[in-house]
């Protein structure tokens, strides 16, 4: 009985940290990844680089971005940190 009330704070702590820190690390990544695999042709995104562009053709793994200069930019979808604006 006194190592379960020993080790009480040890798993409370845990308990915490997991409410707290793990748990909603985990939810926006999942987020994340469900932004990235739902992307498509003319949706208007940044990348975590900070590149703002529009998608002009998705592939398995990447993304092909026009730049507002007219150029054509290859990225990797886990490149794409949000959509601006869907299409």
């Amino acid at each position: 009985m006194e190592t379960l009330v020993a080790l009480a704070p040890l798993i409370l702590m845990f308990a915490v940290m997991w409410f707290f820190l793990i748990r909603p690390a985990q939810k926006r990544q999942k987020n994340t990844q469900k932004m990235q695999s739902e992307l498509k042709r003319g949706d208007d995104v940044v990348t975590i680089g900070g590149l703002h562009g529009t998608i002009d053709a998705v592939d398995d793994s990447t993304v092909f971005l026009k730049c507002s200069d007219g150029s054509r930019l290859q990225f990797e979808r886990a490149a794409i940190g949000r959509v601006v604006n869907e299409a």
